[in-house]
């Protein structure tokens, strides 16, 4: 592939908080290297339509505590074509770019897959999503700050339903993946968590709230992951518990999308900050088709395919100290 002279970054799919911190982290270890960076605004779409800029350590100053992502995203069906690829190629070609560093989540990297086999392009991922549902690392960035987040707002819920002996249905993103559900139930002290990996079902969780009533509790907070399967929607859990359990007074609280906006926590920063030197460490050597991750607090490198396909499951502990903090 040859010497590395300049490198692109974008971002790419959904946002995450965290995001500018690892643009920062790619720009200003290009500048260590003294490799230029290209920051390609709104993902593939921007390729293809050549939307660059100029990327220098000075100019991406203060963008580490910001939320969202300052080169923007967007969704590119266009990329999804052997036409909008070859388009991308020769903007990347006419600009002498020499690697792309992509930002996001499987749908991202899906794309730079493609890319990279069609046209033998050095494309290095950084798993940046808050649904942490990607394979060869233990934490994506944005996944600890959507955490907090929702902690946060359950932990306010939970003040409004004791005081008035409220049901809440607290849904938090994850339409693939209850990880957010899931850590944030038991960070919050919810009553029941349900997630699209454990379907509990209509007939369970009425009995686990019975169950909770029986023992005393004249409130309760239900957390459910956008994608679980008990109900068609959160709503409808809500009309069916209302329906047979009419003691209770029922509230649904949708975070939406809340969850991924915010100044990143700590972790993000520093986890991202690691993530995007190491990033651009391995296209200067040549190194192609990977996705950076963590495991063991240790940075890791994946087969960018592998992390695609390779699922990641939800912590079966943690599902049992989910059902014993429940009782």
């Amino acid at each position: 592939m040859g010497k590395i002279n300049k490198i692109a970054v974008m971002t790419s799919g959904g946002d995450s908080p965290g995001m500018n911190a690892a643009i920062r982290s790619v720009v200003r270890t290009c500048a260590f290297y003294d490799k230029e960076c290209i920051g390609v605004y709104r993902g593939y779409q921007g390729m293809i339509e050549g939307d660059f800029t100029t990327l220098t350590a000075r100019n991406i100053n203060n963008i580490i505590n910001k939320g969202g992502t300052i080169l923007k995203s967007a969704r590119s069906d266009e990329f999804r074509t052997s036409d909008g690829r070859k388009k991308a190629f020769q903007q990347l070609k006419d600009n002498n770019i020499d690697g792309l560093v992509v930002i996001g989540g499987d749908g991202s990297f899906t794309g730079g897959v493609v890319f990279n086999k069609e046209y033998n392009f050095p494309v290095i991922g950084i798993p940046g999503t808050i649904d942490n549902d990607i394979f060869g690392t233990s934490h994506t960035i944005g996944y600890d700050t959507a955490l907090n987040t929702a902690v946060d707002a359950i932990d306010k819920i939970r003040d409004t339903a004791s005081s008035h002996n409220r049901l809440f249905f607290v849904e938090v993103m994850g339409r693939d993946a209850g990880f957010i559900a899931l850590n944030a139930g038991v960070g919050a002290g919810a009553e029941e968590i349900l997630i699209p990996e454990e379907n509990l079902g209509l007939d369970r969780l009425l009995e686990s709230l019975v169950k909770s009533r029986k023992s005393g509790k004249s409130s309760s907070i239900v957390v459910v992951a956008e994608g679980d399967k008990s109900g068609k929607n959160v709503f409808e859990l809500a009309e069916y518990v209302e329906e047979n359990m009419p003691e209770y007074d029922v509230r649904v609280s949708v975070l939406g999308h809340m969850q991924r906006g915010g100044s990143p926590s700590c972790f993000d920063r520093v986890l991202a900050s690691r993530l995007g030197v190491k990033a651009v460490e391995m296209i200067i050597e040549n190194k192609t088709n990977l996705m950076i991750g963590l495991k063991n607090n240790t940075v890791i490198t994946t087969d960018l395919e592998e992390a695609i396909t390779g699922g990641h499951e939800i912590n079966k502990e943690l599902l049992r100290v989910s059902d014993i903090m429940s009782t």
